[in-house]
């Protein structure tokens, strides 16, 4: 059953891929879909087995061998399945949200000309990153690890005859280089320390060398703190922490059910998964859990205020994406692990039905993605509306959706450290808190309410999207609603040392999630009420007082206009990374490569046997006494040299 997990969706990409020509369309759909479904179905029961199995006492844990991959000298890398409750929760995730992308795409993807294809890379996607999560061992981690960038990279550069698609694509890939290089310096860094590579051994062994030094450009640093810290620059760049964040909005050039498999539920999340797997190294760097915090807290405030000056529908929702995931980061940082998983469960589920509902919005307005040529089409299209109400009160934070237990844990685990960074974290999360409740309902009013913006030829074919589309935000939406209550409990309540048994590990005597349920009502209620007052905002901006908004933006132009262009990331990185690499990669190519290797090299050595075979041929005149001459001159010289060096 773990094998089918894993690889029924690889098999579905190879089908679809490969035979495509033979299956038809319609074929490899419902031979990637079936499958998905297949996976999913495996998923959920191992879901039940091991991580509620586990709650008996019982140690369900295990891994599943396959081969032996490496064996060369001291590096032994096995092939290997590796299902405990962080991964079964995982896979689950994974699986659970793509099967509904795949049938999603059935009839989103209705029009394109290469649905197969499409189809294939939806699956591969889904393969890499359940290598990824189930991998025993850092090899096959990292295996996964750059098979999700090289799907994402497909995935986003979708429609390749546009510019802009291939240049997302294109820097989504090299921004993600960047986070790899780090993540392979850890790796190797682990191996100096350990000897191995395979993660039960590591973890085995971190608490016997806590106090190892490492060298490292020069200096001996702690090596724990080393790993930690190359490590999650990887995980920056999965993830679209603050730096490493630029390419997450640009990404949205890929098609809608992309946006949703890889920048809601399963890539982006890959570097939170990274961090609670390393979770035995992290436990034994606080400074390396301190600069998460920072890095995480920063991530979620920033994030948030750039989405409340968007008007494109998806990078309101990517920037979305970009916050929630600051919030699992600094969780991570406090060492809350469950709590930060517990939001990556619940938050898989209404984020992806936030993309897919703004997908059936874009398709029933005629590919329109921007909100002030929207509104006036909730009546219009009843179902996608009740379903993006659903996602925007989960991601909110309302009560009793999903959102409302997972963030509202990782805030009271925030303040619950009682440190100086834990309380940062905080009062970010707070300002998080009541901008995402905004932007959430401007996201709402703007594209639902008020008189329609849209041309009359737009609205005239404004219509609600087919089942094959709804039936997908149906079940993504059952889990933004129960996810929360129905597995509080279990992921961060009182039953959760039992649910996650020897997955995540936290120091003795410092479960800070259960601390956290003893802070005082104040601070465990203030987000709540930051989130209503941030609705109430929304709600007077958008509805009541629409000129509110051109005012406000007037009268503070400044913060406007660098909240609108992103903080100027994209401008900076513009300045001091892109324009000087242009400037030395062309004067390397037109200097040192034309002029000084070519123009010395090769090209220079043709040009001057072309030019001394032209004078020489000049001196083929056809004349004999110019021959007779020539040989004169001839003579003349080597006698003269013959006298001087005899006679000197």
């Amino acid at each position: 059953m773990e094998v089918i997990a894993v690889i029924a969706p690889l098999v579905g990409a190879i089908m679809a891929g490969f035979f495509s020509r033979f299956l038809g369309d319609r074929g490899a759909q419902f031979i990637t879909c079936a499958l998905m479904g297949l996976a999913a179905a495996c998923a959920l029961v191992l879901f039940k087995q091991i991580d509620f199995g586990g709650m008996s006492g019982a140690e369900v844990a295990h891994v599943v061998p396959l081969f032996t991959w490496i064996s060369s000298g001291a590096l032994n890398i096995s092939w290997a399945l590796q299902f405990d409750q962080l991964s079964a929760v995982m896979v689950v995730v994974v699986t659970v949200v793509s099967f509904c992308v795949h049938v999603y795409s059935v009839g989103y993807m209705h029009h394109d000309a290469c649905k197969a294809r499409f189809m294939a890379y939806l699956s591969l996607f889904s393969f890499a990153m359940l290598m990824l999560v189930t991998a025993s061992n850092f090899v096959q981690l990292f295996f996964g690890w750059e098979g999700v960038g090289l799907a994402s990279y497909l995935l986003i550069g979708f429609w390749n005859y546009k510019e802009s698609a291939n240049n997302a694509a294109i820097k989504a890939f090299v921004m993600n280089r960047i986070g790899d290089f780090g993540l392979a310096l850890g790796i190797f860094a682990v191996f100096k320390l350990f000897g191995t590579l395979d993660f039960s051994a590591v973890f085995s062994s971190v608490e016997s060398v806590k106090d190892v030094q490492m060298e490292f450009l020069g200096h001996h640093v702690h090596a724990l703190t080393l790993i930690g810290f190359l490590l999650f620059i990887g995980a920056m760049g999965k993830s679209a922490q603050l730096g490493l964040h630029t390419w997450l909005p640009d990404a949205m050039e890929g098609p809608t059910p992309v946006s949703a498999l890889i920048h809601a539920a399963t890539m982006v999340t890959a570097g939170v998964f990274l961090v609670a797997r390393m979770s035995p190294i992290y436990e034994y760097a606080p400074d390396a859990r301190a600069f998460i915090t920072v890095i995480g807290a920063l991530t979620a405030l920033i994030a948030a205020t750039i989405a409340v000056t968007q008007f494109d529908i998806k990078r309101v929702i990517a920037y979305s994406t970009m916050s929630q995931l600051g919030y699992m980061f600094f969780a991570l940082g406090v060492s809350a692990y469950g709590a930060a998983m517990f939001h990556l469960f619940t938050h898989a589920f209404f984020k992806a039905l936030l993309f897919l509902g703004a997908g059936s919005v874009i398709h029933a307005m005629s590919d329109e993605q921007d909100m002030r040529k929207m509104g006036g089409i909730w009546k219009l299209i009843p179902i996608t509306y009740a379903m993006m109400w659903i996602g925007s009160l989960a991601l909110a934070g309302v009560p009793f959706f999903a959102g409302y237990y997972s963030k509202d844990m990782i805030l009271e685990s925030a303040f619950a450290a009682h440190t100086q960074l834990g309380e940062f974290a905080y009062w970010c999360g707070i300002a998080a808190a009541f901008l995402t409740a905004f932007y959430s309902w401007r996201l709402i009013f703007m594209t639902f309410h008020g008189r329609p913006r849209a041309d009359e030829k737009v609205m005239a074919h404004v219509h609600e999207s087919p089942l094959i589309m709804t039936m997908p935000l149906a079940v993504l939406a059952a889990g933004a609603i129960a996810g929360g209550w129905l597995f509080f409990g279990d992921f961060v309540g009182k039953l959760h040392p039992f649910f996650w048994g020897k997955s995540l590990f936290v120091m003795p005597d410092t479960d800070i999630m259960e601390q956290a349920e003893h802070i005082d009502k104040f601070h465990a209620h203030l987000p709540t009420m930051v989130g209503a007052v941030g609705i109430l905002l929304a709600y007077l901006f958008y509805v009541k007082a629409r000129h509110w908004p051109a005012i406000v933006a007037g009268h503070a132009k400044g913060i406007y206009e660098l909240l609108y262009n992103k903080w100027y990331f994209d401008e900076l990185y513009n300045i001091i990374g892109v324009i000087p690499a242009f400037f030395i990669g062309k004067k390397l190519w037109k200097v040192g490569d034309g002029k000084i290797i070519d123009g010395l090299g090769p090209d220079g050595i043709a040009a001057t046997v072309s030019a001394s075979s032209e004078g020489a041929g000049e001196l083929q005149s056809g004349y004999v006494y110019h021959y007779a001459f020539s040989m004169l001159i001839g003579v003349v010289v080597i006698v003269s040299a013959y006298i001087f060096y005899a006679y000197r």
